[in-house]
Parts: structure tokens; sequence; C-alpha cells
């Protein structure tokens, strides 16, 4: 029965809570969690829960810093497929998800359910402790953190942590002095972008 599903893209099982519709009752009951806030899978190294096993595994090379999976053609390494998946878009210049309103497309489907979101206001991620609304999981999951004072992205060399993994990357580049952001005027380098667009205003 599954198998029929696959292949006429039927999609029995609704959600409850938002009305989104899936092939198998084991997706509806992962993706249910975003909405009760159960995360049955946790890391023992921290703590962490996650609503998918697949997830603690992804997370746990944030600890071990394991990444698995290279990309053939600039030999950069992920942590997961997923990663490495939409990396190669990079590359490819693929997108593969179409707007069916506007015609636009986009390299994730995420990005495209984002988009589309904008189009109608649609916020399905709530936080529980204040009620406001997200596009996006993610950007709720961040949120959350103002709350809860999680900081998961810590420094392994100074033990500072960061509750999203860019600021965590910005700070450690202080520290290296790595500057990949280069002004294409005068060829001056920076950390962030946002420092970049201060400076570019001597140009003008």
């Amino acid at each position: 029965m599954s198998q029929q599903h696959i292949h006429t893209d039927e999609r029995p099982f609704r959600c409850s809570h938002c009305g989104s519709r899936f092939r198998r009752s084991s997706e509806l009951t992962v993706h249910q969690r975003i909405h009760t806030g159960e995360k049955p899978f946790l890391c023992s190294e921290c703590g962490m829960g996650f609503t998918q096993s697949a997830n603690l595994l992804s997370h746990q090379r944030v600890h071990t810093d394991e990444r698995p999976f290279k990309c053939k053609n600039c030999r950069k390494c992920f942590k997961s497929s997923g990663e490495l998946m939409r990396h190669q878009r990079v590359h490819t210049d693929e997108r593969p998800f179409k707007c069916p309103d506007c015609g636009k497309c986009y390299k994730r489907s995420g990005d495209l359910m984002s988009h589309q979101r904008i189009r109608t206001d649609e916020r399905p991620f709530r936080c529980s402790h204040c009620e406001i609304g997200f596009r996006q999981l993610s950007q709720l999951t961040e949120h959350q953190r103002i709350h809860t004072g999680e900081r998961p992205f810590t420094s392994s060399e100074y033990g500072k942590g960061f509750t999203q993994s860019a600021h965590l990357q910005t700070h450690q580049r202080v520290h290296s002095v790595e500057r990949p952001v280069t002004c294409f005027m005068c060829g001056k380098r920076f950390t962030r972008s946002s420092t970049l667009m201060s400076h570019q205003r001597v140009h003008k």
C-alpha cells in the first residue's frame, strides 16, 4: 500500500494541527513532534533532544567534528548527506523546486516553502513560551534559545557558547584572522559581510 502512495503521490495521512499531508503514518508521527515539542532522541554528550534519530546522528558530529561526506568537485567535507547534496547545487546551479504561483525556482525544498509562506504569511511554527509564530522550524529553534538560554555551539579553544553556528564561525574568524569577505573596489578583507557593507559606504 505504501508503495502505491509513492507512485501516485497520494497522501492520506493529514496533520490535524497544520493540514500538511503525508504518504506514511510514520512520516506524520515525526512531523507532529514539531507541534507537540516532543524530542525523544537525546544526545548523551549535551542532553539536546531531537525529533528523529537521523537528526541526532548528524548533531553528534558537532561533538566529534566527523565529516564523512566529501564533495567530488571541491573536496569540501560535510557532516550529513543532506548537507552535501545541498552544497553540490552550488556547482551545478540546479534549482529543482519551483513555485507553482510565480515560477521562481529554488535549490532547496525548504527555501520554496519559506517563499510560499511569505506570499501567504503562514507561520505554522509557534513558540510554546510566547506564542510568536515563525515560517521555518529552524527560526523557531533559534528563537527558543532566548527563553532556554541554550548555547549549543561552543568554541573549542575558549569554551564560549553561541546560539547560532554562524555566530560561532564569526567568533572563530576573530581568533584565526580568517577574512573571507573581500571588498571588490579596494581589495580590503573582512571577517563579516556586515562589516564589509559598512566599509563600502566609504567608496560612495
